[in-house]
């Protein structure tokens, strides 16, 4: 027979369980919140594009304006884009003209202007539905 001590203590696998049950709640709560506060449900859409396009115009980590039209494949599904890249007073676009209120992003790149002449450059990146 067990003495008892003035303390208490559980098991171990009901403490466990007991556990994950409030980690679980949790994460339901904290779910259906999000759903539910307003706000807008792409609000990382352009960001996530510029990465997206930027590592399609990149070659060893230098974008290559020639690959500009190409990257317009990278906007996503249902979405309209213009992408704009500024290097040594050059600028390259592709895209319809984008309206007031779109989504845009911005981003610094290293811009291959010559063969051998790499240049700071600025990617811009407007999407919208």
């Amino acid at each position: 027979m067990r003495r008892s001590s003035g303390r208490g203590q559980a098991e171990p696998l009901a403490a466990l369980a007991a556990v994950l049950a409030v980690a679980a709640g949790l994460v339901i709560y904290a779910g259906t919140l999000d759903d539910r506060l307003p706000g807008r449900p792409d609000r990382q859409i352009a960001e996530t594009t510029l990465d997206r396009v930027e590592r399609t115009l990149q070659t060893t980590g230098v974008v290559d304006p020639d690959r500009l039209g190409g990257a317009m494949s990278r906007l996503p599904d249902g979405w309209h884009g213009n992408l704009t890249l500024r290097a040594n007073g050059t600028r390259w676009s592709r895209g319809p003209a984008p309206p007031t209120d779109a989504e845009r992003a911005t981003g610094r790149v290293s811009v291959g202007v010559a063969p051998t002449r790499i240049c700071p450059g600025q990617l811009r990146v407007v999407v919208w539905r």
